[in-house]
């Protein structure tokens, strides 16, 4: 299957809703739906393996709503086209930090010297408080 029906086939996933922006703006504002509402069902998604799936619903809960959807609205431009490809890279950016695993802290012991200069310091600090007190004459 070439890499354009791949494309028209996960882009079909995606619903888009055109609204009316909010906030100041005039006329225009009320006069055009320029504003996208991106609507993508996670569970019903061809798109992704059932891992991948399970980790956005977990990763991804606070976003999505109760069946399961996950919701992005642009209104940043005034044109509907530059607010739809904001959405989608809303969308793959949201997947990214949701799918990124840190890597594991590998345990390191400190160092010969670093010890030693720990325990120097604290000599040394320890020098310094008996130094103190009343001096006697």
């Amino acid at each position: 299957m070439p890499l354009s029906e791949k494309a028209a086939i996960y882009y079909s996933e995606f619903e888009f809703e055109a609204t009316t922006s909010r906030g100041a703006g005039g006329q225009h504002v009320n006069r055009t739906h320029s504003a996208v509402l991106l609507r993508w069902s996670i569970r019903d998604s061809r798109l992704l393996p059932p891992e991948q799936k399970a980790i956005l619903l977990e990763k991804l809960a606070t976003k999505l709503t109760s069946e399961g959807e996950l919701l992005v609205r642009c209104e940043e431009s005034r044109s509907q086209d530059q607010n739809r490809k904001a959405c989608l890279e809303k969308v793959g950016e949201l997947m990214a930090q949701a799918m990124f695993v840190p890597k594991k802290r590998k345990p390191t012991k400190p160092s010969r010297s670093a010890k030693r200069k720990r325990v120097d310091t604290k000599v040394k600090r320890g020098e310094v408080k008996k130094t103190r007190g009343r001096v006697n004459f």
